[in-house]
C-alpha cells in the first residue's frame, strides 16, 4: 500500500484520514483484540502506548513520523537493504489558516460550490444545483468569513462554533450544560458578538457540514486537527 499520506500536509485531507485508517486496521492484525497500540505520532515517537482512539487522534493532531514509511514496530517485516537506502526526510510542521481550512472543509462538503464556476472563455452549462443544498452553501460561507465580533480576527464565527462544538463532544457536555457554558461566554464577548445563544442553534450552522457534525466522525477528525492548529 502507498506510504505517500504520510508526509501530506494537509491532514484534514482524505488521502491522510485513509492512511490513518489503513494504518491502525494494520496495526491490529497481529493482535486484533488489542485495544492499545504504539502511538507513531511525532510526539509519542513509538514509544507511548495508546488507545486505537486516541492514536487516531494523535495522528491529525501531530502528524505521523515522517521517517517511519516502514512500520516494523506494528508487524510489519523489514527490508534492512531498502531501510538503509530510504531518503531521510527532516519534520517540519507545515503553518495551515485554520480558516482555509474551514473553507476547504466547506467546499469538500458542497463540491459544486467549484465545479460550477467556469474559467474565462469557457462555455461549459453549469451543473443544476440543489436550491436547499446551495441555501446551506451561502450560510455557512457567510459564517466562515463573518468575524466573531467586529475587529476579531482569532476567529469567524465558523471556527469558534466549530471549538466549542468540540469541547462539548471531547469532554462529553450534556446539552444543558454547554447552553450554560455558551451563555456565559456570550456576556462576556461585546454585545454585537455573533455565537449562538445555544446548542441548538450552534448545532443548525454546522447542519450542513456532513449532515451534522455530532454524528460524521471523520468531519469531526477534520475539525479537530484545525482547532489543534488554531
Amino acid at each position: 500500500m502507498s506510504r505517500r499520506w504520510i508526509q501530506n500536509p494537509n491532514r484534514c485531507a482524505d488521502e491522510y484520514l485513509d492512511g490513518i485508517e489503513d494504518f491502525i486496521e494494520f496495526a491490529r492484525r497481529p493482535n486484533p483484540g488489542a485495544t492499545r497500540i504504539r502511538c507513531p505520532c511525532r510526539r509519542c515517537n513509538n514509544t507511548l502506548w495508546e488507545t486505537i482512539e486516541n492514536v487516531g487522534f494523535h495522528l491529525v493532531r501531530n502528524g505521523m513520523i515522517e521517517t517511519y514509511s516502514i512500520w516494523n514496530l506494528h508487524g510489519e517485516q523489514v527490508d534492512h537493504a531498502s531501510s538503509l537506502n530510504a531518503p531521510r526526510v527532516d519534520n517540519v510542521e507545515p503553518v495551515v489558516d485554520p480558516n482555509d481550512q474551514v473553507m476547504g472543509i466547506i467546499q469538500d462538503a458542497f463540491p459544486f460550490a467549484s465545479t460550477n464556476i467556469n474559467q474565462e472563455g469557457e462555455d461549459d452549462v453549469p451543473t443544476p444545483i440543489d436550491s436547499a443544498k446551495f441555501e446551506q452553501y451561502e450560510k455557512l460561507l457567510k459564517n466562515a468569513n463573518q468575524e466573531l465580533y467586529p475587529g476579531c480576527e482569532s476567529f469567524s464565527v465558523l471556527t469558534a462554533i466549530v471549538e466549542l462544538m468540540h469541547g462539548k463532544i471531547k469532554y462529553r457536555m450534556s446539552n444543558l450544560c454547554f447552553d450554560y457554558f455558551l451563555g456565559v461566554f456570550k456576556r462576556m464577548l461585546p454585545t454585537d458578538n455573533c455565537l449562538p445563544k445555544d446548542h441548538k442553534h450552534a448545532q443548525k450552522v454546522l447542519h450542513g457540514l456532513g449532515l451534522g457534525y455530532e454524528k460524521n466522525p471523520r468531519l469531526q477528525k477534520q475539525l479537530h486537527v484545525i482547532l489543534q492548529r488554531a
